[in-house]
């Protein structure tokens, strides 16, 4: 091939289609036939095929399948469409909502994840294809927030192996057991610690569901392949009490390693999975807030990686920040003049903090002076109340924010004052809760912010899970006033006002951006994922609603709308990696033709690229 390559001299382009055309080959994937039916080569066969959930289709095998793959008189005889085989299974969920209904709401939502997890367990087309039809209803199922009651009872709930589980036990060993993994091709990877899951603190083991349930996103609404996703668990022990004594807890039963020991482990588990999978895409979820941003200045500049709770979250607020500033009726350039009191100074907080920082400063000539002015809009409360260089062992990550004391005197405030002291002299425009603390804006908060200078103040009240919300929309609309605009980080129904009037919920899920970073990282080759990508996802994501919807305090678009939301994130993800050379292109189409789709072809890349829930043709192949 080497020989071939050098004295025909091929372009890269060509090389790369021969490269993937010999992996499809030799790995036995999917192809499309001459019939234009998609087609899969399979090793496997009879029970066997019924009990892999790739390529199990149940009663949905033809009767030429059923005969090529040994599967006659193993299935009732009558083949069912797929549109049956949902009806099937929406019977299932009507019986659980007739049995259910009166009963508390976690019980119901986690029935309703059993059910959906068996089917997950035996058919993953069947599965994904009903979770992209009923988003709406499924995603909170599957993900944030009941994925966080299945991972608090997830020993209980562990029936079939789905993901890796690497260990600090395991040091030494990881180049070898990554191979272990059946798929020869993953795109992505999402990887937990369990140290600090949804807000409810170290799961150690348990916290593998966040990562399964992020990946089910990731293929529902990017279109990623299944077969190429990736769940994982770093068990490095548990600082919890419960789980340390639990004689059924699944993980390691010690203390959780850390300092230079949980790097060690890191570092190991992350060249052992690019050495495997060079191009793979690492999402690490649910970092303690200790480690998060340690990791990820530690392997961004190396490998194609990003934290969804630090730049997820910050993409997705930053595009809701700049959604109320249109609700305002101003224009997204007028953001630099917003106040924002900021309350949580966590991973998640100090992403969104310099998220927002760079945006002001690129608004105002992103030069020295105009990051300075940018600090100037910012107040952040923590648990000891307003954050000044007063304060003692300030985290290097929050410094640029600390107010000088001279400074915040005029404003007729001191360090550690209080949140409704801080909210009553400021006066903000926004209102922005990243503090995992449920209620932290009360009654009294929440009547100082009706003096806001802002004819349309902003709550973002972005904590997971529905607990942990700093406030309700009930609370905001009756105490703040109709014309607030509310946005959460869980789902809350909307608010009726009475008089035919709603009070939008605008879910700030950072389920609008992860996909679309993902796939458009994956679709672009970008060698590394850039700050500025995060950017120019928030900004597209800012501007996908009318400005109708923005007017009525929509500042969100519906879930439902998720896969052409995602399209449009990756587009912009697309054209940032090209316009900073990063871009080195995805199989047949290289980087430089990459730099010749203009906006519509950029899009129509995405959609063919996309995976759709279809049940393949299958043939066997002995191996």
């Amino acid at each position: 091939m080497l020989v071939l390559c050098s004295r025909s001299r091929l372009t890269s382009s060509l090389i790369r289609r021969l490269k993937d055309q010999i992996a499809n080959v030799s790995n036995h994937r999917s192809f499309a036939t001459s019939e234009g039916h998609r087609l899969a080569i399979v090793n496997k066969r009879s029970l066997d095929i019924l009990q892999d959930p790739w390529f199990n289709k149940g009663t949905a095998f033809s009767m030429t399948e059923r005969d090529r793959l040994d599967l006659r008189g193993l299935l009732p005889p009558n083949v069912m469409t797929t549109e049956q085989q949902i009806e099937r299974f929406t019977a299932d969920l009507r019986v659980l909502e007739l049995t259910t209904k009166d009963g508390p709401s976690d019980t119901y939502d986690l029935a309703k994840w059993r059910i959906l997890n068996r089917l997950h367990d035996r058919n993953e087309t069947m599965f994904f294809k009903v979770l992209i039809e009923n988003i709406e209803e499924y995603a909170p199922i599957v993900s944030t927030p009941t994925v966080g009651l299945v991972c608090q009872k997830f020993s209980g709930l562990y029936r079939r192996p789905r993901g890796m589980y690497f260990s600090s036990d395991d040091r030494g060993e990881m180049m070898s057991m990554v191979y272990n993994w059946p798929a020869e091709q993953v795109d992505m990877i999402v990887v937990t610690d369990g140290s600090r899951i949804l807000g409810l603190g170290d799961l150690g083991v348990h916290g593998i569901g966040v990562a399964i349930g992020k990946l089910d996103l990731y293929v529902a609404a990017a279109g990623i392949n299944p077969q190429r996703v990736l769940p994982v668990m770093i068990d490095v022990g548990t600082n919890n009490e419960d789980l340390l004594k639990n004689p059924l807890y699944l993980g390691l039963q010690k203390k959780r390693l850390d300092g230079e020991e949980y790097l060690a482990v890191m570092d190991e588990f992350m060249e052992a999975v690019f050495t495997r999978w060079p191009n793979v895409i690492v999402q690490f979820e649910d970092i303690q807030n200790k480690w998060a941003l340690t990791l990820l200045q530690r392997y961004r500049h190396k490998y194609r990686t990003f934290n969804v709770d630090v730049q997820g979250t910050s993409g997705v607020a930053i595009a809701g920040l700049l959604g109320a500033v249109r609700a305002q009726g101003r224009p997204m350039i007028d953001f630099p003049k917003q106040k924002i009191v900021v309350a949580g100074a966590g991973s998640s907080g100090v992403g969104v903090l310099n998220a927002a920082r760079k945006t002001m400063a690129r608004m105002l000539g992103n030069d020295e002076s105009a990051f300075d002015r940018a600090r100037s809009q910012f107040w952040v409360v923590d648990d000891k109340g307003l954050i000044t260089e007063k304060r003692a062992n300030l985290d290097p990550e929050v410094q640029p924010f600390a107010w000088k004391e001279n400074e915040i005197s005029l404003q007729g405030l001191n360090e550690g004052a209080k949140l409704v002291e801080v909210v009553r002299q400021v006066k903000p425009d926004v209102l922005l809760g990243l503090s995992a603390y449920g209620g932290l804006f009360s009654k009294e908060v929440l009547e100082a912010l009706k003096d806001s200078t802002s004819t349309r103040p902003a709550i973002f009240a972005m904590s997971n899970p529905t607990k942990n919300a700093e406030c309700t929309p009930e609370e905001a609309f009756s105490i703040v006033g109709d014309h607030v605009v509310y946005a959460s980080g869980s789902p809350f129904k909307d608010v009726d006002l009475g008089n035919g009037k709603i009070g939008h919920v605008n879910q700030g899920n950072n389920m609008y951006l992860f996909p679309g970073i993902g796939l458009g990282v994956l679709l672009s080759g970008s060698r590394i994922i850039s700050d500025s990508m995060f950017q120019a996802a928030a900004e597209r994501l800012a501007g996908y609603m009318t400005d109708e919807e923005v007017i009525n305090g929509v500042i969100y678009p519906s879930i439902s709308r998720i896969r052409d939301i995602t399209k449009e994130v990756a587009a912009a993800v697309i054209k940032e990696a090209v316009e900073e050379d990063l871009a080195e292109g995805y199989r047949d189409m290289d980087a430089r033709e990459l730099q010749k789709l203009n906006e519509e072809q950029i899009l129509e890349y995405i959609e063919k690229n996309m995976w759709n829930p279809e049940y393949p043709t299958l043939v066997y192949k002995k191996r």
